[in-house]
């Protein structure tokens, strides 16, 4: 690894890239696995800096903009006043739905510009992706309009008018607390806008900051314990969907790509028998189950306990826990989530931590955190092709919606999306190209697909190629996750935003031939059932194939099948229409 160009490739590129794609996966998978991406130095550095403007900037605003506080050098004195935690939510939520926390920068393949959101949802004629167009009114069409545009930016107005208001008068407290009122006009704003885009509404993480401030519409001592089970319910609630044959495999993957480790030793004893088997070791799934097992265990003890050492402990723990996931620099970089949630455990379960769960007494909020917290995760974890894994809290489950899309070479039909489409950056692999040249572009591309045939369902997405078109190497493949980045504005491991919905968004602009754009997409598998939906679509024809995975033959295989097709499926649908270009028009 360099600290300005991503670490070379162990291997000639010209005779790697003659090879066919099963042989080309094999050795960018076994490279992963010890040495993870390999991204530059530098690009570390850069969410370092990051890192410390959102939270420098954090403080520095909240201690400006609220009476009743100080200044920055009092911090020690301030930061335990609610209102602080309040400002703190509204900021990371305006950070997100700019498009400056998740899925931002190199390493969710964003190099020119280093940023979507804010950049792309300003912009008429942008796509959007209403999440049910067909039943509400005046949501239907794929492009962004003068009212989307209206919505985004009343969505930024309504959080920089809380960060800089000063707080509502509340005995015990000396800031006070934010307007309920403006708090709930935000709410609102950010649910219409969502009716209209579930891409930017999703950025904006309401799962977590949303329901933070839905907690401080009630009164302060029972927003207090609120927040508690908020917390509470994301931890849970993440561990809950991590039960599953996927996890170890998540573990083994995000740290292989810790930039910190270098021991190629090390990572390779994540893996059954380096190189030649690349399922998860059983080193891997102890640290998997281990860490399911705290996320369970702490949060219970946070909660029932009432600080002292136990509770001292328990904070202390979770606080390791976040902090390893931060340090893994895992893909779509979610760091701002973690440094908020290390704020909010510092407060809540540290200095609020004697406060009895006795104190929330309000049913409305009893019910708000029952249904955000907890029916809703129930729903999309049964029911996975109805609800966001963001909002069904699969974070790092290992089992998400996922999509890869196949463009026909001989057609440039990867050339037309780019040329085409109505958007803020080029497609991926021309960002790369810029910086690093044509053939380092296309391993770095590759590189990425070996990152998703490193989890479970990648293997599935793999197997299934072959039945999209009969000769993969005809085409380029690309990770649906890229695709949404450059054409919808976000990414950030949510395969609703590159299923058949976007799909038929770049077909209106872009109207591509039969058979020049084929793209499989796999649901996330529902949590009482062992086995996972897949569909294959063409741009221009549509539905092709319809049917089931089972996850017990996608955890038997490596990342590149053994090097074979031969991959079952339970098909329920084919359609007769399969035709594919034979020549460049």
């Amino acid at each position: 690894m360099g600290f300005l160009r991503p670490s070379p490739p162990p291997f000639d590129l010209e005779e790697w890239g003659a090879k066919p794609y099963l042989s080309r996966l094999k050795p960018n998978a076994q490279d992963w696995a010890v040495n993870g991406f390999g991204a530059p130095y530098v690009v570390y550095l850069l969410y370092a800096v990051k890192l410390i403007l959102f939270s420098a900037g954090a403080f520095l605003l909240i201690s400006v903009t609220t009476p009743g506080l100080g200044g920055l050098g009092d911090i020690g004195g301030w930061w335990i006043e609610p209102i602080v935690f309040q400002k703190l939510a509204v900021w990371t939520l305006v950070w997100e739905i700019a498009g400056l926390g998740s899925g931002s920068m190199p390493l969710a393949f964003r190099f020119a510009p280093l940023i979507g959101g804010i950049l792309y949802w300003l912009r008429p004629g942008t796509v959007r992706l209403p999440p049910w167009p067909d039943k509400v009114p005046l949501t239907r069409g794929s492009r962004r309009t003068p009212v989307d545009l209206a919505l985004y930016a009343g969505v930024l107005a309504c959080g920089v008018y809380l960060l800089f208001s000063a707080g509502e008068t509340v005995a015990g407290s000396a800031a006070g607390r934010l307007d309920p009122v403006a708090i709930g006009v935000l709410l609102g704003v950010l649910g219409v806008l969502g009716l209209r885009d579930k891409v930017s509404f999703l950025a904006a993480r309401p799962e977590i900051y949303g329901f933070v401030l839905a907690v401080s519409l009630f009164p302060l001592d029972d927003a207090i314990v609120g927040w508690q089970l908020v917390f509470f319910c994301i931890w849970w609630g993440a561990a809950a969907s991590k039960l599953n044959r996927h996890f170890p495999y998540v573990i083994a993957v995000m740290v292989s790509n810790t930039p910190w480790n270098r021991s190629r030793t090390a990572k390779a004893k994540l893996y059954e028998n380096y190189p030649e088997d690349l399922r998860p070791s059983r080193n891997a799934a102890f640290t998997a189950h281990l860490g399911t097992a705290i996320e369970f265990a702490l949060p219970l003890v946070l909660l029932l306990s009432s600080g002292g050492t136990v509770g001292t402990l328990a904070v202390i723990g979770m606080l390791v826990f976040h902090i390893h996931i931060t340090s893994t620099f895992p893909l779509g970089v979610p760091l701002e989530w973690n440094l908020f949630m290390i704020f909010g455990l510092l407060l809540l379960f540290g200095h609020y931590g004697e406060v009895p769960l006795s104190t929330l007494d309000h049913p409305l909020l009893w019910m708000v955190i029952a249904v955000v917290g907890v029916l809703i995760p129930i729903i999309g974890n049964l029911f996975p092709d109805k609800v966001s894994f963001l909002l069904s809290m699969r974070y790092y489950a290992g089992n998400w919606g996922t999509s890869t899309w196949l463009f026909r070479k001989d057609t440039g039909a990867e050339d037309k999306l780019d040329r085409k489409v109505r958007k803020v950056s080029p497609i991926a692999v021309e960002q790369v190209a810029k910086l690093y040249g044509r053939e380092t572009a296309e391993y770095l591309m590759a590189k990425g697909l070996a990152f998703r045939a490193m989890h479970s369902h990648g293997r599935a997405l793999t197997g299934l190629l072959p039945r999209a078109v009969s000769e993969v190497d005809d085409y380029h493949v690309r990770e649906g996750e890229l695709i949404s980045g450059v054409v919808t504005g976000w990414n950030f491991g949510e395969g609703h935003f590159h299923h058949h919905q976007l799909i038929e968004a770049v077909q209106e602009q872009c109207g591509f031939e039969e058979g020049e754009v084929r793209v499989v997409t796999l649901e996330s598998q529902p949590a009482h059932v062992q086995r996972q939906r897949y569909r294959i679509y063409d741009a221009a024809a549509g539905l092709l194939e319809e049917g089931w995975v089972d996850v017990a033959d996608m955890v038997k295989r490596g990342p590149w099948l053994e090097e074979s097709w031969d991959f079952p499926v339970d098909v329920t649908l084919r359609s007769a229409t399969r035709g594919e270009p034979t020549a460049a028009s």
